[in-house]
């Protein structure tokens, strides 16, 4: 859901038709059947293509100037070392020329072999200690190098170049503009403090579970496609989002199978609320920024209207006191009981993937 730059309508695949598709899919020496199905994909465009054999690849269009080719490849390139640690991710087929990257229409494209599988409603306990063996290990891989041509998951990138590009859109007006602008401003601050000195590393950033597939009992994480570098716990809260008593529990859960592999900074479990206010801001000003394309505008019909900016204004607001409450918390010991697989009774609102991940499909 990240937007890098401002590519205004030249960002419309306008030229990508079916025929397009199977023509950069054959280029890479595959012969293809008149098969093409397009994939849920705001951000990018994701087609399905079935080959001679039957067999089918999946073709991803990554949106024109969000990422060059450095830092897309930077993203295979982690792929390719998680699969080489026995991972299950989705890698990428390399092209006759070895890169694993190419352009149609001026248009970066690359191709992946189809993987199935569902994504869950929820986890169960089993499935949350799984994810988190899987992240530890993953996490494993990530710390050994950087990334230096993708992005940092912090305040600035986040919220104040959010805000600086409404300021010069004119996005906001008026008492509601400066509600909006402050709370956010507020919890940029916050974040920067509580950021401060925590380990950061390669991130998968966008681990919700519309990115996790079962088949079989095999689980499989998708769509590194915002990957960052960022702390580790920003890989654990989008699985579990809530802020209820079982969501603490299955975060235990989680810490059980990750710690396996890999120690965590349970510290770091006090930035989940910031972290949830930064992808708040970041998500309205994705919306903002990509309302131009007819996807858009058909998924979100009441975007930027008094309501819309009221309603996530008022939520902006709430967010910041549950992040500063938070930052004012102890760090919570690990425990026995904690992981208990008992069900732990709700205090608070429980809070749904549908209520952060806007590219949720639940059925």
């Amino acid at each position: 859901m990240v937007f890098e730059s401002d590519s205004g309508a030249n960002d419309l695949f306008l030229t990508l038709t079916p025929e397009r598709v199977l023509e950069a899919v054959e280029a890479s020496g595959l012969r293809c059947r008149p098969v093409c199905y397009p994939l849920n994909s705001f951000e990018n465009r994701v087609y399905e293509v079935e080959l001679d054999d039957r067999s089918r690849v999946i073709a991803k269009f990554y949106r024109p100037q969000r990422w060059d080719a450095g830092q897309i490849l930077e993203e295979h390139a982690l792929l390719a070392e998680l699969a080489a640690e026995d991972l299950p991710v989705c890698t990428v087929r390399p092209f006759p020329n070895g890169s694993t990257l190419d352009q149609i229409d001026e248009i970066y494209y690359c191709l992946s072999d189809r993987r199935g599988g569902r994504a869950p409603d929820e986890l169960n306990d089993l499935s949350v200690e799984r994810l988190g063996m899987f992240v530890g290990r993953m996490h494993n891989v990530a710390a050994r190098r950087g990334a230096p041509s993708r992005p940092r998951l912090d305040a600035d990138r986040y919220i104040r170049r959010v805000l600086a590009w409404m300021e010069l859109e004119g996005t906001l007006s008026g008492f509601i503009k400066q509600r909006y602008f402050s709370a956010a401003e507020a919890l940029a601050e916050l974040a920067d403090q509580l950021m401060d000195g925590v380990e950061t590393h390669r991130i998968h950033a966008d681990l919700h579970l519309g990115n996790i597939l079962f088949r079989d009992g095999e689980l499989r994480v998708m769509d590194f496609d915002d990957f960052a570098s960022g702390p580790a716990v920003q890989d654990l809260w989008l699985a579990l989002p809530g802020r209820d008593t079982e969501s603490d529990r299955q975060r235990e859960i989680f810490l059980t199978g990750y710690e396996r592999f890999r120690q965590f900074d349970r510290s770091t479990l006090r930035l989940i609320e910031v972290l949830r206010g930064l992808r708040l801001v970041r998500y309205a000003g994705w919306l903002a920024r990509r309302y131009h394309d007819p996807a858009f505008r058909s998924g979100w019909p009441h975007f930027g209207s008094e309501e819309f900016w009221e309603g996530e204004t008022s939520d902006l607001e709430e967010q910041l006191t549950f992040a500063r409450k938070a930052a004012t918390l102890p760090s919570k010991p690990r425990s026995s009981t904690s992981v208990s697989h008992a069900s732990g009774e709700a205090q608070e609102e429980v809070l749904s993937n549908k209520d952060y991940f806007w590219d949720w499909e639940g059925d």
